[in-house]
C-alpha cells in the first residue's frame, strides 16, 4: 500500500487534470463547429492532433474508511485519435448557424424556382403545344411533389420542405393552366372556389402522407379560407350571404384553431379566422347601421349574433388567458350591436343612442349568470364601454348648459328671454339630435346607483358617478323641456339646494365631495343665467347667499359654504349698488361690508378661517378695483381695508396682518396726496412720520426683539416714498438734495444701529435719488462716447463678474446673513 499524498499535492494534481480536460474540450468544440459549418475546399490533408496523454492517476491511499476516488484520465477513450490540426481558434464567433444558412438558401432557391414556374406559365406557355404543355407542367409538378419522399428518406428534411413548397405552388399554376386551356369559359369565382376546395383537400392529404413536413397542412388551411366566400359570390349572393360565408369560414377556422395540437396549423387557422371574422363583422356592422327597416336590420342582427357566438366560444374555451378576456369584450359588444341595430331601424333617429344604451345595460344581466369569470368581466367591460360612449354622446349638452350662459356677461340686464333654452344658448342654435340626452344620463345614473348598492368594492366611485350623472341630467332637463325662464331658474336653484343637502349628509366622503363640487358649478351657471334680468339677478344672488350660509352650518361643508356665501354676498352688493344707480366707486363702499363681516366670522369659526379670509381678500380687491377711477374714494377704500386688517391683527394668531394694515394705510396716504395734487407732501407726511417714529422708538425700548420694519417702517415710508416721487418730477435741486441728505443719514443710522428698515429704505431712496440727479449727465455722456464703448464696457463688466463670480456669491451670501441678523 502506498502512502496518501498531502492535501496540497493532491489539489495540484486535480488542477492539472482539470486544465487538460478544458483544453481538450475547447479543441473538440472548435472542430465540431468546423464540421457543421459550410463546406470548404480541401487544401492539404489535415494533420492529426496529438492525443493528449493521460495524466498519471493519483496515488491510491491506503485502506482506510474514507478513500478518495481515483481521478479519471484526461482523454476519454471514445474520442477519435485523428483530429485535424487546422482547427479555428476557440474564441471565434459565427454570426449565424449552419442550419439557418441552409434554410435561407433553400427558401431562396424555392422562391426562384416558383418565380420561374410562374413566368413559364404566364409568358412562355403559348410556345408549346397542348401535349407539351401538359407534359412539362405535369412532369415538373409530379417531380416536385415526389422528391420530398426521397429526401425525407435520406434525412434531408429542410430540403424536402423547400421542394414541397415548390410543388404546392406548382399545383396552383396547374389549376390556373387548366382554366386557361380546358375551361376558359368557366366562371372565375366559381372555378376559384372549386379549385381551392380541391387544392385544400389535396394538400391536406399530401401532408398526412408526408407527416414530418410542416408546410402542406397550413397551406391547406389557408386555401380553405376561400371556397365559401367565393362560392357565395359565384352564386350571386347579396351582401348578407357573402357576410354569412365570411363568418362561417371564420367559425370553422376558430374551431380548428382551438382543437388542433399543431402549432403551425393553429396559427394559420387563427389568422384566417381573425381576418375573415373581422371583415365579416365590419360588413355586418355596416349593414346594421344602413338598414332602412326592421327586416334588413334583423338580418344584419343575425350576422352579428353569429359573430358574437364565435367570439364567445373563443372566450369560453380560453377563459384563463388574455385572449379570452378580449374575445369576451368583443362578443359583448356584438351582442349589444345586434338588437341595437333593430331598435335603431324601428324607432326615430333621436332614440338611436338610448336604444343601444338599453341593450348595453341589459348585457349586465348576464354578469349574474354562471359563466366563467373572464367572460363575466368581459361582459361588464363591454356594458361599461357602451354606457361610457353614451355619456360622451350626451356630454356636449352638459357643456352647453354650463358654459352657454357666459354670453350674458356681454348683455347684462338686457331682458329676460322667453324660456330657459333661449337663456342657455343666448341666440345660438340648439342641437336637434340631442333631445334624449337627459334620458341617457338618467339611465346611466340609475345603473351607477345600482352598482354602488351591489358591489362593495365599487361603492364609492359608483355612487359619486351616480351623483354627477344625476346632476348633469338635472342641468340639461330645463333647457330640453323649454321651461319658462323663471321656472327654469327655480329648478336650477332646487338643484343647488339638493346638492348642498347631499354634501352635508351623504356618505361616503366621495359622494359628499362630488355633491359639493356640483353645487358650486350649478350656482355659477345659475348666476350667469340670472344676468339676463335685474330682478332675477338680485333674487338669485340673495338666494344663493342664504343657501350657502345655511350649508356652512354643517361641519363638513363649513369652509366651502362660508366662502361661497361671501362670494354671493359680494355679487349681491355689486348688484344692489348697480340697481340703485350708484357709480362704481360708491358701490365699492357697499362691497367693503363683506370683508368686514368676514373678519368677524373668521374670528368665530376657526376651522374655516383661512377660506373665509381668502374670500374677504377677494372682496377687498373687488372694492379696490371698483374705486380705482376715483382717487379720493380709492384712498378711502384703502384706508377702510387697512382698518379691517388692523382689526384682524388684534387676534393672537393673526399678528402679521398688522403689516398689511400698515401698507394699506401708507397706500391710502399716498393716493390721497396724489389726488390732492400736493406739491409739498412733507407738510402732510412729517406730522404723521414723527409721531409714528416716536411710538416705534418707545416700542423698541420696551421690546428689543421687535422688528424695525414694524416699528419704523410705516413712519419712514409715509414720508420717503411721496418725497421721492415728488423729487423725480421736480426740476430744481433743493428737494433732491435735502432728500438725499435725509436718506444718507437714515442709511448711516441703520448701519450704525444694525436696523434693517432704516438701512434698506434709506439706501434705496438714496440710490434712486442719485440716479435721478445723474441721469441727464449720463445721457449726455452716452451721446459723446463712440458706439463701440458701451458694448465694450458691458463685456468688461461681464468678464469681471465672471472672473470673480464665486467671490461675489460669497459676498452676497454674507450680506444676506448680515441683513438677516438685523432687526
Amino acid at each position: 500500500m502506498t502512502a496518501i499524498p498531502p492535501p496540497a499535492e493532491e489539489l495540484r494534481l486535480i488542477d492539472v487534470e482539470l486544465r487538460q480536460l478544458d483544453a481538450r474540450r475547447a479543441q473538440l468544440l472548435a472542430r465540431r463547429a468546423l464540421l457543421t459549418g459550410p463546406p470548404r475546399p480541401a487544401a492539404t490533408p489535415p494533420a492529426a492532433l496529438p492525443a493528449t496523454p493521460p495524466a498519471a492517476p493519483l496515488a491510491a491511499p491506503p485502506a482506510t474508511p474514507a478513500v478518495p476516488a481515483a481521478v479519471p484520465a484526461a482523454v476519454p477513450a471514445a474520442v477519435p485519435a485523428a483530429v485535424p490540426a487546422a482547427v479555428p481558434a476557440a474564441g471565434k464567433r459565427h454570426e449565424t448557424t449552419a442550419p439557418r444558412v441552409q434554410n435561407v438558401l433553400l427558401v431562396l432557391g424555392g422562391t426562384l424556382l416558383t418565380i420561374a414556374a410562374v413566368v413559364f406559365t404566364l409568358v412562355s406557355w403559348g410556345q408549346l403545344g397542348i401535349v407539351g404543355r401538359s407534359l412539362v407542367l405535369g412532369a415538373v409538378t409530379a417531380a416536385a411533389l415526389g422528391a420530398p419522399v426521397l429526401l425525407l428518406a435520406r434525412g434531408l428534411r429542410s430540403t424536402a420542405e423547400a421542394v414541397a413548397g415548390l410543388g404546392l405552388a406548382l399545383t396552383v399554376l396547374d389549376a390556373y393552366a387548366l382554366h386557361e386551356v380546358a375551361l376558359p369559359r368557366a366562371d372565375g369565382p366559381g372555378y376559384t372556389a372549386t379549385a381551392a376546395v380541391v387544392l385544400a383537400g389535396a394538400w391536406w392529404g399530401y401532408g398526412r402522407r408526408l407527416g414530418s413536413l410542416r408546410l402542406p397542412h397550413p397551406a391547406a388551411v389557408a386555401a380553405a379560407q376561400l371556397p365559401l366566400p367565393l362560392g357565395a359570390v359565384a352564386v350571386g349572393g347579396d351582401e348578407y350571404t357573402i357576410t354569412a360565408a365570411l363568418l362561417s369560414t371564420a367559425a370553422a377556422g376558430t374551431v380548428l384553431a382551438l382543437r388542433t395540437p399543431r402549432r403551425p396549423v393553429r396559427i394559420t387557422a387563427a389568422v384566417g379566422a381573425c381576418g375573415m371574422g373581422g371583415l365579416g363583422v365590419l360588413v355586418a356592422g355596416g349593414l346594421s347601421f344602413r338598414a332602412a327597416g326592421p327586416g334588413a336590420a334583423a338580418r344584419a342582427a343575425a350576422l352579428l349574433l353569429l359573430a358574437a357566438a364565435i367570439a364567445l366560444g373563443v372566450a369560453w374555451r380560453t377563459s384563463g388567458r388574455a385572449l379570452g378576456a378580449g374575445a369576451a369584450v368583443g362578443g359583448g359588444l356584438l351582442l349589444v350591436a345586434a338588437p341595437g341595430g333593430v331598435l335603431r331601424a324601428s324607432l326615430p333617429a333621436v332614440w338611436t343612442v338610448p336604444g343601444y344604451l338599453v341593450c348595453g345595460v341589459a348585457l349586465l344581466a348576464a354578469v349574474r349568470r354562471p359563466v366563467p369569470g373572464p367572460v363575466r368581466r368581459g361582459f361588464a367591460r363591454a356594458s361599461g364601454a357602451v354606457q361610457a360612449g353614451a355619456v360622451v354622446w350626451a356630454l356636449p349638452m352638459v357643456v352647453a348648459a354650463l358654459l352657454g350662459p357666459l354670453g350674458w356677461t356681454a348683455r347684462v340686464w338686457s331682458g329676460a328671454p322667453r324660456d330657459l333654452r333661449a337663456a342657455v344658448t343666448v341666440g345660438a342654435p340648439w342641437p336637434p339630435d340631442k333631445a334624449t340626452a337627459v334620458v341617457v344620463l338618467g339611465i346611466v345614473a340609475v345603473v351607477a346607483a345600482g352598482v354602488a348598492r351591489a358591489a362593495a368594492d365599487w361603492r364609492a366611485p359608483a355612487a359619486a358617478g351616480a351623483v354627477g350623472l344625476a346632476w348633469a341630467g338635472a342641468l340639461v332637463l330645463p333647457a330640453t323641456l323649454e321651461l319658462p325662464y323663471a321656472a327654469g331658474l327655480s329648478v336650477q336653484g332646487l338643484t343647488v339646494a339638493a346638492a348642498l343637502a347631499g354634501a352635508a349628509y351623504a356618505r361616503p366622503a366621495a359622494v359628499s365631495a362630488t355633491a359639493l363640487v356640483v353645487s358650486l358649478l350649478t350656482a355659477a351657471g345659475l348666476t350667469l343665467l340670472s344676468l339676463a334680468s335685474r330682478d332675477a339677478t338680485l333674487a338669485v344672488l340673495a338666494s344663493l347667499t342664504a343657501l350657502f350660509a345655511l350649508a356652512a352650518v354643517r361641519p363638513r361643508s363649513t369652509a366651502v359654504g362660508a366662502s361661497a356665501s361671501l362670494a354671493g354676498a359680494t355679487g349681491l352688493a355689486c348688484a344692489v349698488g348697480a340697481a340703485a344707480g350708484l357709480p362704481a366707486p360708491r358701490i365699492a363702499l357697499l362691497v367693503l361690508v363683506v370683508p368686514a363681516v368676514a373678519a368677524v366670522l373668521a374670528a368665530r369659526v376657526a376651522r374655516a378661517a383661512v377660506p373665509v379670509e381668502g374670500a374677504a381678500a377677494a372682496a377687498g380687491l373687488v372694492a379696490v378695483g371698483l374705486a380705482v377711477t376715483d382717487g379720493p374714494m380709492l384712498a378711502l377704500v384703502l384706508g377702510l381695508c387697512g382698518v379691517i386688517a388692523a382689526g384682524t391683527a388684534l387676534r393672537a394668531d393673526r399678528r402679521r396682518a398688522g403689516y398689511l394694515a400698515a401698507v394699506l394705510f401708507v397706500l391710502a396716504t399716498w393716493v390721497r396726496l396724489a389726488s390732492w395734487s400736493v406739491d409739498a407732501p412733507e407738510a402732510y407726511t412729517l406730522p404723521v412720520t414723527v409721531p409714528a417714529l416716536v411710538v416705534g422708538f418707545v416700542r423698541r425700548r420696551r421690546d428689543p426683539s421687535a422688528s424695525s420694519w414694524a416699528v419704523y417702517g410705516p413712519g419712514l415710508s409715509v414720508t420717503l416714498v411721496p418725497s421721492l416721487l415728488t423729487a423725480w418730477g421736480d426740476a430744481d435741486w433743493p428737494r433732491p438734495l435735502l432728500l438725499g441728505v435725509a436718506a444718507l443719514a437714515l442709511t448711516l443710522l441703520g448701519a450704525h444701529h444694525r436696523l434693517q428698515a432704516p438701512l434698506i429704505l434709506g439706501g434705496s431712496v438714496l440710490v434712486l435719488d442719485t440716479l435721478h440727479e445723474l441721469a441727464p449727465y449720463l445721457v449726455q455722456l452716452a451721446g459723446l462716447l463712440p458706439r463701440w464703448v458701451p458694448p465694450a464696457l458691458a463685456g468688461l463688466l461681464l468678464l469681471a463678474i465672471g472672473a470673480t463670480y464665486e467671490q461675489r456669491i460669497r459676498d452676497a451670501r454674507r450680506m444676506r446673513e448680515a441683513l438677516g441678523r438685523m432687526r
